[in-house]
């Protein structure tokens, strides 16, 4: 396996990424809270991207991996300016965003912002707004008042050590809101969610499905999927979607 490269953002941080030259349009790679580039998802697709010679991104955010900076200090503003300045330093052309979970947000902040960069979107359990709508929606007013005056609060999580959640996580989460405002994908859309998600609740997908606008929009459910998403079948559909999008792109 070759060793990351790394990308100087204009903020000054470093940010790790795998990147494999093919055919365009290309495909970025979002990861999820917490998560880096190295999960099932992200390396399954750069292994089908290359097998079809295709273009293929995967980096890890700030705080996240390999990159630098400390998880607990970062936002979702920061991740999304992550995000964009890989997309508009080491891409050429519109791309093709495959989000999971937070990173189905980074892409949909992607598509409000750069619009034009994108030429389709695949979320995986895309979780848009989770700081207001799951976490801070879900605090009891003990860890509101925690949040407040301590600064941050731990929460449980099935993938290892409790995730440290900060007060301006919440705070600046709110900036970046995407299913209070307008919301256009002028490109192919195809969005991923399983019924036995247990993180994000098949009523988000319906939502998001519900609130954005856009010529070309599908939701597809899959009995029985958890939030990783990730075996065989699901992995499968994942491609599938990201062909379904590379080949309606200029039809829209």
């Amino acid at each position: 396996m070759p060793e990351a490269e790394f990308f100087e953002t204009d903020t000054g941080r470093r940010l790790a990424y795998h990147r494999t030259g093919g055919a365009e349009p290309g495909v970025i790679f979002l990861g999820g809270f917490k998560s880096d580039m190295e999960g099932t998802k992200a390396l399954w697709l750069e292994g089908w991207a290359r097998a079809r010679g295709r273009a293929f991104l995967r980096f890890d955010y700030s705080g996240h991996g390999q990159s630098s900076g400390e998880f607990t200090e970062g936002c979702i503003g920061d991740w999304f300016q992550d995000a964009r300045a890989i997309l508009e330093g080491l891409t050429t052309g519109p791309q093709i965003l495959v989000g999971s979970s937070m990173g189905g947000w980074i892409a949909l902040l992607l598509a409000r912002a750069r619009p034009a960069g994108v030429a389709g979107l695949v979320s995986i359990a895309a979780a848009p707004d989770f700081t207001e709508d799951s976490m801070w929606a879900g605090f009891d007013a003990a860890q509101r008042a925690a949040l407040m005056t301590k600064g941050q609060v731990a929460l449980p999580s099935e993938y290892g050590e409790p995730y440290i959640i900060t007060r301006r996580l919440i705070e600046e989460g709110r900036e970046n809101l995407v299913l209070r405002a307008p919301l256009d994908l002028p490109f192919p859309a195809r969005f991923l969610q399983g019924t036995a998600d247990r993180d994000v609740d098949i009523s988000v997908a319906l939502r998001l499905l519900e609130h954005a606008t856009g010529p070309d929009m599908r939701l597809t459910l899959v009995k029985g999927a958890d939030h990783r998403f990730s075996d065989p079948d699901c992995l499968g559909l994942i491609g599938a979607a990201v062909d379904e999008v590379s080949a309606r792109a200029g039809d829209v």
